[in-house]
């Protein structure tokens, strides 16, 4: 009979039959070699269970394991997003040495921080206040909060009364690097007290500059701190895969202090004696351990029970075919089989596993490198035939230095997380961090390789760097990269002498479109000026918006005449642009300076301020030309200036071509107005008699300090015909009257208006002096005066433009004031920005608590006017309540 080389675990109907041969040689009954047979199965059956448990438990572990990297991983992804998100706001803050609260919406929202942070409860800045007292601690009120909604309670608070949020910015501000705040109980309301638990990750800003290198330099340009806050739980039930949560109990614990705070438990039931799996997320200078312990086994032990009942039938079966050998072959071979493809499933399934992975991972041979493996994550990224054999894997790569290394023998093609561009079967491009070595895999070596896809991250980062570069309206360069070209120029002209030029090009008239049409209008005129500007540079020359109606041009290796030339086709594209406008048609000039930078020596100042004094020469000539600078322009401009706007505005108040028109402030919720509520606003007719709107010459006097002349010549006027400014003919129940910041600097100004108040016998309670946020804050203690006196008489202040600073609130406390007027740039959007309408509401709510009224300016629809009812604001002024009419005693 033949003989099997098979052992006992598969026992083949040969060996049945050889056994039963066996037992009639050895003269033992069958049922002895049948009990062998079975106790034989059994053990072997108990052998394969123990094995395939091994498998499936150190399946289930190197999940577990998988499932804590990947915890661990995505809450500190969430993390690091939120520095980058802080990183982006502060490079915002310190190009322009700040922004309002507008501009940090707008920051907010080109970021999609909402989307990039699901987490995100709220993006706050805080201003530094120095103490009142020496020795005092600074405040950090919140000035800017995004999103307002549910996150009010923050605007004005002092987060320095909270000790580990403060603890966490001094230590950002030093450091200059995201720092995270231990966890604690925010201040928004919350409705799950599960949920009051967060943390604030904080990033300073410093004053625009120079980077500041160590802490001193930190702590003395200090302007503020950025925050994120999140909800601990939100953070982690949004960060945690979905798996980790529903098979494990997750446990996170602040260990920063080594106190192991817990901060957040999934609870439930774990199987007994379950290893813990985990890992340290390190971001902030703080430490949180994520612990995950199995809720089960983590495998279906079903298969277990299969494979011991499967095999002690089979040991049955195999006595019973010892027993009776004439059916024991088939039956023997058939269960071989299937332990055979069993053991084929287990290793399998490991293989799976590693196609689960979301990193690509690929193998391939090491004499002619061709990829010979590849899981699933690099066979869809790279391409489904990656892994046919023929593809050499330095092929994926495009740096010649990297091929390279793949082809060499030794330690040459090893390396970790380098960062590289590779290349798809179909061509296509990205970025990854990719981490290469040698190993061996049934006694030949393999060269194994794990890449991540890192294009995401590396686009984030570059649209951060263009955000901070380019100016957000126009899309081209902003001042600060404009300037640092003009450093680069003055070094280049320095070291070989190549001459470049600068043009200094201010729209004229600008602000009459803005006025005229809104700075919508204004915005897309730039818009528009920009693109057709760009359409005359040459190669190498740089176009740069500077601010407001500002541009630059840097012109590289030009002569004078070149650069003249360059200056008259950028002037005359700019006064042959057609600019239309909701069936209104605008044309629009500039004043181009044009300064040479030919020679050693000049700084970045000069070369501003040479630019300047050449575009002032260009517009005083007549606006609309080019002017090249010359030593004798700063001189000349600043004596006929002067000069000529000081004796044009004094000969103007002399000959009485100053006029007074008022526009009607209208209740809005119906209160009773016996008498009109009027502002008074200057005008002034020029020598052909025209009238000059007040844009035109309230910025000359402001600059040449005429505005107390006017500002007197105002109150006089409006004092001693008081009883003849509005139409009707009677007399104003209050009267407003606009007060500059030089004005409030005039010592003699109270006792000027108390004189004429009881020289023309007027109630003072009719009397509004109206102050510019702004203008109030340049010397608050002496605008508190001021204001302290005219009101102890019965006058009434108001706070013009109020929301259009940045510390609106925190003055307000600090003023004695009886109005606030909404800045008109909240009223204009009102219909179409929800943010808009969310300000003014705020703005309304405060004055109310604090018994001011409310009115508000630019109102220019009916439907603006509703929206304004709705939210209880007191009084509107606008074009769409009434228009400016001259007043009675001037009308001809």
């Amino acid at each position: 009979m033949e003989r099997s080389g098979h052992s006992a675990a598969t026992a083949t109907p040969l060996q049945a039959e050889d056994a039963a041969a066996q037992s009639l040689l050895l003269g033992m009954p069958a049922w002895a070699f049948a009990l062998a047979g079975l106790l034989a199965g059994l053990l072997v059956t108990g052998a394969v269970v123990l094995l395939e448990r091994g498998n499936l438990q150190a399946e289930a572990r190197l999940h577990d394991s998988q499932v804590a990297r990947r915890s661990v991983a995505q809450v500190e992804r969430q993390l690091e997003t939120s520095g980058l998100l802080l990183r982006a706001l502060q490079s915002s803050f310190m190009v322009n040495d700040g922004i309002d609260r507008r501009q940090f919406v707008d920051v907010h929202d080109n970021l999609r921080a909402g989307d990039v942070l699901p987490s995100l409860e709220a993006m706050v800045f805080a201003r530094r206040e120095n103490p009142a007292a020496p020795g005092g601690r600074p405040r950090y009120v919140y000035e800017s909060v995004v999103p307002l909604a549910g996150n009010r309670s923050l605007v004005g608070f002092d987060m320095a009364a909270q000790e580990v949020n403060l603890q966490a910015l001094l230590r950002a501000r030093d450091t200059d690097q995201p720092v995270m705040s231990a966890a604690f109980p925010l201040r928004q309301p919350v409705s799950d007290p599960r949920d009051a638990l967060g943390v604030v990750v904080r990033l300073p800003v410093y004053r625009a500059g120079p980077q500041p290198t160590d802490v001193a330099q930190r702590r003395e340009r200090e302007l503020g701190a950025l925050g994120i806050s999140m909800r601990v739980r939100s953070l982690l039930l949004g960060g945690l895969p979905a798996d980790a949560l529903r098979l494990y109990r997750v446990r996170v614990l602040d260990n920063t202090d080594g106190a192991g705070v817990m901060l957040f438990d999934s609870g439930g039931d774990t199987m007994p004696g379950a290893r813990s799996y985990g890992g340290d997320v390190a971001f902030g200078e703080r430490n949180w351990k994520i612990v995950l312990q199995p809720r089960g086994a983590g495998y279906d032990a079903s298969l277990l029970w299969l494979m011991a009942i499967t095999g002690t039938i089979a040991s049955l079966l195999l006595a019973l075919l010892l027993w009776s050998a004439a059916t024991t072959r088939r039956r023997a071979v058939t269960l071989g089989r299937q332990l055979a493809q069993r053991h084929r499933e287990s290793e399998e399934r490991f293989r799976t596993l590693n196609d689960l992975l979301p990193a690509l991972v690929l193998m391939a041979r090491a004499d002619d490198g061709c990829i010979v493996y590849a899981n699933e994550a690099a066979s869809a990224r790279l391409g489904a035939d990656v892994a046919g054999g023929a593809t050499p894997l330095a092929s994926l790569f495009e740096d010649p230095a990297l091929q390279h290394a793949l082809s060499a023998t030794g330690d040459g093609a090893r390396w970790s997380n380098v960062d590289t561009t590779l290349r798809t079967l179909g061509g296509d491009r990205f970025w990854a961090s990719t981490s290469i070595s040698q190993v061996q895999l049934t006694g030949r070596d393999k060269l194994l390789m794990v890449a991540n896809d890192t294009s995401e991250q590396r686009q984030l980062t570059e649209l951060l760097s263009y955000q901070a570069t380019h100016d957000a309206l126009t899309g081209l360069c902003n001042r600060r990269e404009f300037e640092r070209s003009v450093r680069r120029t003055l070094q280049a002209v320095a070291r070989d002498g190549t001459p470049a030029a600068l043009l200094y090009i201010d729209l004229d008239q600008f602000k009459l479109i803005n006025d005229t049409s809104g700075h919508l209008a204004g915005d897309q005129l730039l818009s528009q000026l920009a693109l057709a500007m760009a359409e005359h540079l040459r190669g190498d020359d740089l176009l740069a918006r500077l601010g407001g109606d500002e541009f630059g041009v840097l012109a590289q290796n030009v002569t004078p005449d070149v650069a003249h030339q360059l200056a008259e086709r950028m002037r005359a594209r700019i006064e042959g642009l057609v600019f239309v406008w909701e069936q209104r048609s605008y044309t629009i000039s500039a004043s181009i300076g044009m300064v040479m930078i030919d020679r050693a020596g000049l700084t970045l100042d000069d070369v501003f301020a040479h630019a300047d004094a050449a575009c002032y020469m260009a517009k005083d000539h007549g606006r609309n030309r080019v002017h090249a600078y010359s030593a004798q322009d700063d001189e000349q401009v600043r004596r006929r200036g002067e000069m000529e706007w000081a004796n044009r505005l004094r000969w103007v108040i002399e000959e009485g071509r100053l006029l007074l028109d008022y526009q009607e402030v209208l209740p809005l919720q119906g209160q009773s107005c016996p008498d009109p509520h009027i502002e008074l606003l200057i005008r002034l007719r020029d020598e052909d008699g025209r009238i000059v709107p007040p844009g035109a010459f309230l910025p000359a006097a402001e600059r040449y300090g005429m505005m107390p002349s006017l500002d007197r010549w105002v109150i006089g006027e409006a004092i001693a015909n008081f009883d003849r400014l509005h139409a009707s003919g009677r007399a104003p129940g209050r009267c407003a009257i606009n007060l500059a910041a030089s004005t409030l600097e005039d010592d003699g100004l109270a006792d000027y208006v108390l004189d004429l108040i009881a020289r023309h016998d007027v109630a003072p309670a009719r009397l509004c002096f109206e102050i510019t946020e702004t203008e109030a804050v340049r010397n608050l203690a002496r605008a508190v005066r001021v204001m302290q006196r005219l009101r102890a008489v019965g006058c009434q202040v108001a706070l013009d433009d109020f929301g259009a600073g940045m510390s609106s609130f925190g003055y307000l406390k600090n003023l004695p004031v009886d109005v606030i007027k909404i800045d008109g740039s909240f009223i204009r959007e009102l219909d179409s920005d929800p943010m808009s309408r969310s300000i003014v509401d705020a703005i309304t709510e405060i004055g109310h608590q604090r018994g001011l009224d409310v009115v508000a300016e630019w109102v220019a629809s009916a439907g603006a006017a509703e929206l304004l009812r709705e939210l209880g604001v007191d009084y509107g002024q606008g074009f769409a309540l009434h228009r400016p009419e001259r007043v009675l005693y001037q009308r001809e």
